[in-house]
């Protein structure tokens, strides 16, 4: 697997080595071993989710204040243009976005430390995510930071209005959400 780093520490896009041929592909989507030594870190994984969406939708931005999760993320159909905002208060990238496009076809896949919010854009007719978490999922602790922050001023791909969820449309504002030491 080959490692990417993104324009923010931490936030980096893993590779697999796809093997391929007449019948389709293979490759070794996770190695607990191998993400160690790549990410130099030492997460646990204990949630596996799944979801999927139709074009339009936009997912987030999501994040756990006391449960922290980080996320380990993959397109298994479709594409998405996927966002993190660190909300590291000591970070040096502190209140920074880096948006990406992520699709089925490159199997790349996104980790995402604990202390970001998280959400995605879907531009594609039809698409699936699956992604690994660190932390359980706990509702008491979930916030949902503005998808369209005038702040942030987040650069989304939108090709029309996005679809939202009740609790993404009632997102805080970058002036308002609760953030990490």
């Amino acid at each position: 697997m080959d490692v990417i780093e993104t324009g923010i520490p931490g936030v980096l896009v893993l590779v697999p080595k796809v093997f391929g041929d007449a019948r389709g592909f293979f490759f070794e989507s996770f190695n607990q071993r191998q993400f160690e030594a790549l990410t130099q870190t030492q997460y646990r994984f204990v949630q596996d989710n799944h979801s999927r969406s139709q074009q339009g939708t936009l997912r987030g931005l999501h994040y756990q204040l006391d449960h922290p999760q980080g996320k380990l993320l993959r397109v298994i159909t479709g594409d998405i243009y996927d966002v993190v905002v660190d909300l590291r208060r000591r970070s040096p990238s502190f209140g920074q976005w880096l948006g990406m496009a992520l699709n089925a076809a490159h199997q790349q896949q996104l980790w995402i430390p604990p202390g970001f919010a998280h959400g995605f854009y879907v531009t594609s007719p039809d698409t699936e995510v699956l992604y690994k978490t660190t932390d359980y999922y706990h509702p008491a602790s979930e916030r949902t930071l503005a998808w369209n922050d005038p702040t942030l001023k987040i650069d989304w791909p939108l090709t029309q209005p996005p679809t939202l969820s009740t609790k993404d449309q009632a997102g805080l504002c970058w002036a308002q959400a609760e953030v990490f030491p």
